[in-house]
């Protein structure tokens, strides 16, 4: 693959972009597919870490960062000798976006704090992704995943589901998460940029994020003062709340309005179930959720998954196949619409990627215009590129 004219609805836009390992790199991904050009800067050396998070064909490539890098261009730089700073001065010179999750007081030492940048590029749009918001007592600390799991009561949700203790979801939930308020947080300044030529400072602090994602739902009955309930939707941490047995496997059913649900229980044989005053408001459901998806579990094992599919889509009543992980690569609808794609690139072979899952009608997105880049690989022609020679 070459650098291909892009599409995207960002096109046009240049990023420079210090961040590294997951929260940062996903969100310039985003922006890259949409058309943006993204110049990865790396360290001298290793470069980001996650490069070696898994095996890969080259020992650099691994697969987190293919899936977090692509249509970006690699340069290496150490911006604390002289030849560094003069080529991220001279880079930045040409830049729309800065975008980088380095401690703010340590790029303010490098001579690459806000005001510093915005002398050489009046209306950059700087996006700082922080651990923490300023003004707190958190906010000079290190965050990664877990850490903000904990601190933001997500891994509590689990204790409050079973009872047992805390865990973390087996997912960066928190990274991607603050990852996508990044993303939305450059393109709302540059929308500002685009109307006034004004740019600003951005930062996306992640315990903040991430506890306002969480919080949506389970301030729940803490929403109010005084209180009328605890925290923690119901529903959404009731034990019970999981894939239902099948004859065969497991089925995801979600009736929802109080046709659906009756019509479910019709079907399922047990047509007096709706009438029973615990399930037949909304509310009501809401406030017996842990026995009425105990009866979901009876009715549901009494037929195999592909019936239950039959006969709910039939009823309009909505329902999915479960998928493991491996049956995900597999899925009819995924499949049909080429969601995984099979690309070749040069070092690394054939490799699977993901198709943006965001249709422009106008401006299409592009997920396979440059293969994840090896270690300072563009290093050379954005030096030349800039004057600056090797």
């Amino acid at each position: 693959m070459t650098d291909a004219p892009r599409t995207g609805p960002l096109a046009g836009v240049r990023i420079i972009d210090m961040s590294t390992v997951v929260l940062g790199p996903f969100a310039t991904m985003i922006l890259a597919d949409l058309g943006a050009e993204v110049i990865k800067i790396e360290p001298p050396g290793k470069g980001d870490t996650m490069r070696y998070a898994g095996a890969s064909p080259t020992g650099d490539l691994g697969p987190i960062y293919m899936a977090l890098n692509r249509n970006k261009r690699s340069m290496t730089l150490d911006a604390k000798t002289p030849e560094g700073k003069a080529a991220l001065t001279e880079l930045l010179k040409t830049a729309d976006v800065f975008f980088h999750n380095v401690r703010l007081a340590g790029m303010e030492r490098l001579g690459f704090g806000y005001d510093e940048v915005k002398a050489l590029r009046p209306g950059i749009v700087y996006v700082h992704c922080a651990g923490f918001g300023q003004g707190g007592p958190y906010e000079f600390r290190q965050a990664y995943d877990d850490l903000i799991q904990g601190a933001s009561g997500f891994a509590d949700l689990n204790a409050v589901r079973s009872g047992g203790r805390p865990e973390y979801a087996p997912s960066l939930v928190a990274d991607k998460t603050a990852g996508l308020f990044a993303t939305y947080a450059t393109l709302a300044a540059l929308f500002h940029k685009a109307k006034t030529g004004e740019g600003q400072f951005v930062q996306v602090p992640m315990l903040e994020c991430f506890t306002f994602f969480n919080m949506v739902e389970n301030l729940y009955g803490e929403t109010f003062v005084p209180a009328k309930g605890k925290l923690a939707y119901t529903r959404s941490v009731n034990p019970n709340r999981r894939p239902y047995p099948t004859l065969d496997g497991f089925i995801g059913l979600v009736p929802y309005s109080d046709e659906q649900w009756e019509r479910f229980f019709e079907i399922g044989g047990l047509p007096d179930v709706f009438k029973d005053p615990r399930f037949n408001t909304y509310q009501a459901r809401t406030e017996n959720t842990g026995a009425l998806y105990a009866l979901i579990e009876d009715v549901t094992a009494t037929r195999t998954t592909d019936e239950w599919l039959v006969v709910l889509d039939k009823a309009n009543i909505p329902a999915m196949r479960y998928n493991t992980l491996p049956d995900v690569l597999t899925d009819a609808h995924l499949v049909a619409t080429d969601f995984f794609e099979q690309v070749t690139a040069p070092d690394i072979g054939r490799y699977r990627s993901m198709r943006h899952p965001v249709v422009f009608s106008e401006t299409p997105a592009d997920s396979q215009r440059l293969p994840p880049p090896r270690l300072g690989a563009d290093t050379e022609t954005i030096l030349e590129s800039l004057g600056l020679g090797v």
